[in-house]
């Protein structure tokens, strides 16, 4: 302990007094500063794969020593750095993350997969993880997945490119507990981009995905089974659904997916821009697209359940779109929204579509907002609120559909006029300040401003809204209550 100089001057004395006296009133020591006061937190250690013997120059396979350099990092964990210095070009096969890490891609890093098969383990991706809690992968680095060169050659007739049998997806990341993504970009996947697996309290934040819009099954974002996940502020671009919830079927059980948003995003796909399934085996709940932008689709929002799972309390709001027809094997015709439940095959278990709400919803699209249940699977309780469509057509494939797949039990293309809203097999499903807008081009199977059959509880609150053909139908086509 410090002892006061007893030569001090009075005046000084008495200022130390008064000092003394704060101190003493607030409980704080700050005269004199005790060590562990004056000392810094430490930085976390830093593990630079150029150290452990990664070239960097894009031809030597880089894999093993930025495993080392992971592998020594998880030893350190707490938040352990793994530098992927800036100003190279890794080529890497698996590489697998651990736990209380921050694998950081620096500046312009790059990881190039490699083409060689020979280079990853069994789960056939290029970075996975599994039970790697508190895993962090940051910085404004990128991933290149060399999309093209896993296909065999360009479909010109089906305007899609064609996959060799075999080809990585870029992320798996399995039953990661405290888990962020952030900053880094995808580059060219050849299939999907960001796959999570049965992880919780996630959050992805500012990614940018840069995939082709012609190469199939390159997903951007699938939490899958995964729960309490923050997706937000990311701009993706990719030839499948750009951000899609699942909960696929597997071995292990990972539980439901719940509690996820996905926030303030900017999306172009040929496929879903928002989507939940097909894949629905085990139920989602608890979910919410918000303030978001679909520049172009094939679909703008869509729930498809296929599966034996429930899919419920569901909100979009705040969201614009594009909606188009794009090639054949492209799933959806332009729907603007589509909410299914159709049995995958003739004989299988399926749940139910409830408690939906689409809230502050606008834009244009080739196909209609689409409401359809079967008699294996009613929707229940779907409240439409300020949602504006308009329709026309703008590209050349054929319309006058409805796509209903994946599923054996129902045909899979089915021919249909298009009304604005089409709602069948529903119960209780509200439309409140909706209306449905034509274009200038209108072919013949453009129909009602709303057909409605099979349904139950139909509300309409201040709906507005012309038949595309007043000639030919009925602006308003309630068909059948049952």
């Amino acid at each position: 302990m410090n002892v006061p100089n007893p030569f001090l001057k009075r005046r000084d004395a008495v200022r130390l007094g008064v000092k003394l006296a704060v101190v003493t009133a607030l409980g704080v020591a700050t005269a004199p500063f005790p060590l562990w006061a004056q000392e810094k937190k430490k930085a976390a250690p830093v593990f630079n794969v150029l150290d452990f013997g990664a070239k960097g120059d894009g031809k030597t396979l880089d894999t093993g020593a930025i495993q080392k350099a992971i592998d020594e990092a998880a030893k350190a964990g707490n938040g352990a750095r793994v530098l992927v210095k800036g100003g190279h070009q890794y080529l890497i096969g698996t590489l697998e993350l651990k736990p209380s890490i921050d694998f950081h891609l620096e500046g312009d890093a790059e990881l190039l997969v490699s083409t060689d098969r020979n280079d990853y383990t069994a789960e056939a991706a290029a970075i996975v993880a599994r039970k790697a809690h508190h895993l962090t992968i940051s910085g404004t680095g990128s991933i290149n997945g060399r999309a093209l060169e896993f296909m065999t050659h360009f479909d010109e007739a089906n305007e899609w490119w064609i996959p060799k049998d075999w080809r990585p997806k870029l992320f798996i990341l399995t039953a990661c507990n405290n888990l962020k993504v952030r900053d880094l970009t995808i580059n060219k996947a050849p299939s999907w981009s960001l796959h999570m697996m049965g992880c919780e309290n996630v959050l992805v934040d500012n990614i940018k995905i840069r995939n082709n819009l012609d190469v199939p099954n390159c997903d951007g974002i699938d939490p899958d089974h995964c729960r309490n996940v923050d997706i937000r502020n990311c701009h993706i671009v990719c030839g499948d659904d750009a951000i899609v919830i699942k909960a696929t079927r597997q071995k292990e059980d990972f539980g439901p997916s719940a509690n996820i948003t996905v926030r303030d995003c900017v999306l172009e796909t040929q496929d879903s821009g928002l989507k939940i399934g097909t894949e629905t085996t085990q139920d989602i709940y608890n979910i919410k697209f918000e303030r978001c932008q679909i520049k172009t689709s094939c679909r703008g929002l869509t729930i498809q359940l296929r599966d034996e799972g429930n899919v419920r309390n569901i909100e979009f709001s705040d969201i614009t779109f594009v909606s188009r027809y794009h090639s054949a094997p492209w799933w959806g015709r332009g729907e603007a929204i589509s909410f299914t439940a159709i049995p995958r095959t003739p004989q299988g278990k399926i749940g139910v579509i409830e408690n939906v709400k689409v809230k502050n919803v606008r834009g244009r699209a080739e196909n209609s907002v689409r409401i359809n249940g079967t008699q294996e699977s009613r929707i229940k309780n779907v409240t439409f609120e300020n949602v504006d469509v308009t329709l026309e057509r703008w590209t050349p494939y054929p319309g006058g559909l409805f796509d209903n797949r994946p599923t054996t039990a129902y045909p899979d293309i089915e021919p249909h006029h298009n009304p604005g809203f089409y709602i069948r097999y529903a119960d209780d499903v509200t439309l409140k300040n909706c209306s449905v807008k034509w274009g200038k081009n209108l072919p013949d199977y453009y129909s009602h401003a709303l057909q409605a059959h099979h349904v139950t509880g139909l509300k309409l609150k201040r709906f507005k809204g012309e038949a595309a053909h007043p000639d030919k139908f009925k602006a308003i086509s309630i068909e059948k209550q049952s």
